[in-house]
């Protein structure tokens, strides 16, 4: 005979049944897209490192005889339009994300860019910049003017404790977190150049180490720092008056495009960086990324550059990763923008050498390939 009690227990049967097997089928089907979607909208979880149940040696990266690839982009994780068809492009997802902040702009440490990026399983890189990139001036020749910002100001104190904020929260993050502070130095189109601002010789390196100096003092040992100048030109300033020194940096990044001014004209990758890294040679011992790189179409010989870059850079052990920009600006630098250079990446990119893994727990690489 059945009873109520027999109904009631069969009902929550039933429910029970739906919990534990139609309801994962029901996320399984949801796209990577749409949870990224919700996750944007919804507040980013504080990161947590899982507990680990036995010791073991955390991975280096990127691992010996690999490279990682990365994505920058003018939005960063607030906008990931330009990331989901650079990942469609290239087949498969980069293992670094870069964004950029500025100090007058983005006055406060805040955590949910960096975790929206490893949420998403990249290491991210933060360019850190001190100027006020809103009141930037229309012409070139002035870009770098902004006295608020001298050099001299950030070694001397004046924003000790900004950067201390930041310092705290980097560290409270709880994951490598890579550093890309004042970039392109050794031009003239930011305030924190040499040659810009009335800035002297010494300054840079001077707010560099004061800067890394607080960040030591607070013991915020999760940081990959990265000093990043451009690619070398006539008239720039000399790198080995701008480097802080290898007790100062981890990684040495350059920017260095195909097809900006000065650079219209068809060049391989060898012939946009060969002067710069011989130089670095001499300069120091740490690695090599490619911070900023893309190449112009107006010429139809993006996506030739493309695949020079992607054979060329196994060939260069001292270079563990680059980073593409994926946006439009002077140009549409996107590998996205067409089909032939959307498969001339995917077709590179495929080669087991940018096979590089990152976890959260990975210990970056600090030392030449050649010296370990």
């Amino acid at each position: 005979m059945i009873t109520l009690p027999r109904l009631m227990l069969a009902a929550l049967l039933l429910i029970g049944g739906y919990v534990f097997v139609v309801a994962p089928q029901v996320e399984a089907r949801t796209t990577p897209a749409v949870r990224w979607q919700k996750e944007v909208a919804e507040p980013i979880p504080t990161f947590s490192p899982a507990p680990s149940t036995q010791a073991r040696r955390p991975e280096v990266f990127p691992a010996a005889g690999k490279a990682f690839f990365g994505i920058f982009t003018d939005k960063g994780p607030g906008d990931l339009t330009d990331y989901n068809g650079f990942v469609q492009a290239a087949g498969k997802q980069p293992q670094v994300m870069m964004f950029s902040s500025g100090w007058a702009a983005q006055p406060h440490f805040d955590r949910q860019p960096f975790d929206r990026i490893v949420n998403r399983g990249m290491l991210p890189v933060l360019g850190w910049e001190p100027w006020d990139y809103r009141a930037v001036s229309k012409q070139d020749k002035d870009r770098g003017t902004q006295p608020a910002f001298r050099l001299s100001k950030i070694s001397g104190g004046t924003y000790d404790a900004y950067i201390t904020e930041w310092a705290k929260g980097i560290k409270a993050l709880g994951y490598p977190v890579a550093i890309r502070f004042a970039h392109e130095m050794n031009g003239y189109w930011y305030p924190w150049g040499e040659s810009a601002n009335g800035n002297h010789k010494g300054d840079y390196v001077a707010a560099w180490r004061h800067v890394h100096d607080i960040f030591d003092s607070l013991r915020a040992d999760n940081v990959i720092w990265v000093w990043s100048p451009n690619v070398v030109y006539d008239n720039s300033t000399p790198l080995s008056q701008l480097y802080p020194g290898d007790n100062y940096v981890d990684w040495v990044g350059l920017s260095g495009y195909y097809g900006t001014a000065g650079m219209e004209t068809y060049q391989t990758f060898d012939q946009i960086y060969r002067q710069t890294l011989a130089q670095l040679k001499t300069l120091s011992k740490r690695p090599i990324v490619v911070t900023e790189t893309a190449a112009t179409d107006a010429q139809g010989r993006k996506a030739e550059w493309i695949t020079d870059l992607l054979r060329t850079l196994p060939k260069h052990p001292e270079i563990i990763g680059f980073l593409w920009y994926e946006s439009v600006k002077e140009t549409d630098w996107r590998i996205s923008a067409t089909p032939a250079a959307s498969a001339a990446f995917a077709q590179g990119i495929a080669q087991s050498y940018y096979g590089a893994t990152w976890s959260p727990d990975s210990v970056p690489r600090r030392t030449l390939p050649t010296s370990n």
